[in-house]
């Protein structure tokens, strides 16, 4: 028998170390050659590393959440042989491969059915045994472990008994022990979640955005009633090879045209060196809310898209953030972002600046509201912009300009259109 050294590899994006999110293995088990050991958080992508042989697990490197060198030892196993190979650096798992591999639930390894099988109904998979590693996504195995649950007392439903999302929420709904608490009874207990993963970038980035930039917010009102009818007309077509619209697309566009007036709206500032970087494309990123933390995928060039354009890429990229299969630079390079709550969306919000950008703009719930039209008041659909500028390099009054072009625009949506 000989060792064999498996290092982290380095994932091509000039990074030196890597943040532990989770291990498939544990010192003992015995794996089969590409089977994945475990995963690593590199910025916003998730990576996971596979086995490069057959072999005994015998060292893991560290807990979850602690931060591993590109080039350091990462697993070894006991292989066959006669001698000691020399170590070496892990093959990332290919996106091909990845999906290949994964159902619908990313990270989820589904065993293929042999050829001529023919397919039955999945049923419900009995619990699993202690020694068992319970069959689920990263997504999921991060909400459980945040959550304090278990997986090995959760069912799966999913294809081979993979636990869901789905499966996770009908737990947590019951109570893990499966009577829920009375109303009036104390509760004591007290949970420690260790800040790991994309929570922990989230933090680290929301911390660095909130010490350095001092942030300006400007809330505007705007009556969307036009635009709303003009959408719903608009939806109402049904064209089959064409999206719905929702207000976004209006506002991506609505945002491309006052940035032609105000371009400095769309720059990263370098505070470090001085220097803002104005950018000719505009690269508008979109928070999205994922089950396993806020994401901002990026619409890339959306001053060469059109309304269903942009429609269309803001359903695929926020479906890929959600299910974990957005690349990371689907996940990078916005200059400016766009951050709403839909229906939660409150009157007034004081968004925070997406480091090192220097402007967002945040969508308020639209409400019917009472609006005076000059001599009675109407019934009006209002909504609230909400935008917050890095007053370091943007004016008020420049913030103020920018936002009023956008609501000129949202409230006569025929002038988006003109050139």
């Amino acid at each position: 028998m000989a060792e064999r050294v498996v290092r982290l590899p380095d994932v091509g994006e000039g990074i030196a170390e890597a943040e532990l999110v989770e291990w498939h293995v544990k010192v003992g088990d015995v794996v089969r050659e590409d089977a994945v050991l475990g995963a690593v958080m590199t910025d916003k992508a998730t990576v996971e590393i596979p086995s490069p042989a057959d072999g005994r697990v015998t060292w893991l490197a560290g807990n979850v959440g602690d931060l591993l060198a590109i080039g350091s030892d990462f697993v070894r196993l006991e292989v066959d042989g006669k001698s000691e190979p020399a170590p070496e650096a892990a093959k990332v798992a290919s996106p091909a491969a990845s999906a290949e591999a994964k159902g619908a639930d990313h990270g989820a390894t589904i065993p293929r059915a042999p050829a001529g099988a023919q397919k039955s109904k999945p049923s419900a998979a009995p619990l699993h045994h202690a020694a068992e590693r319970p069959l689920a996504a990263p997504a999921v195995r991060l909400r459980a472990r945040e959550a304090g649950v278990d997986l090995r007392q959760i069912r799966g439903t999913g294809p081979a008994g993979r636990i869901t999302h789905d499966d996770l929420d009908a737990l947590l709904l019951r109570g893990r022990a499966g009577t829920p608490a009375t109303p009036h009874q104390a509760q004591t207990a007290v949970t420690d979640i260790k800040i790991v993963g994309l929570r922990r970038k989230i933090a680290e980035k929301m911390s660095i955005a909130n010490a350095r930039i001092p942030h300006i917010t400007y809330v505007e009102e705007v009556d969307v009633t036009a635009l709303e009818d003009l959408r719903v007309k608009v939806n109402g077509r049904k064209l089959p090879d064409k999206p719905k619209l929702t207000l976004l697309p209006f506002l991506m566009r609505a945002m491309v045209r006052a940035i032609a007036e105000l371009p400095h709206l769309n720059s990263h500032f370098d505070d470090e060196a001085g220097i803002v970087h104005q950018h000719a494309g505009v690269h508008i990123g979109i928070a999205t809310q994922t089950p396993t933390g806020l994401m901002v995928p990026v619409v890339s060039h959306a001053e060469a898209r059109d309304l269903w354009g942009c429609a269309s890429e803001i359903a695929r990229l926020a479906e890929a953030a959600r299910n974990g299969s957005a690349t990371r630079d689907e996940l990078t390079g916005s200059t400016i972002t766009i951050t709403s709550l839909g229906a939660l969306g409150g009157l007034a919000t004081t968004p925070i600046i997406n480091h090192p950008e220097v402007a967002i703009v945040g969508v308020n719930r639209i409400a019917i509201r009472p609006h005076w039209d000059g001599s009675a008041f109407v019934p009006r659909q209002m909504m609230n912009l909400s935008s917050s500028f890095d007053h370091r390099v943007i004016d008020g009054f420049d913030a103020a300009q920018f936002v009023q072009r956008i609501k000129l625009l949202l409230e006569t949506p025929a002038m988006i259109f003109i050139d």
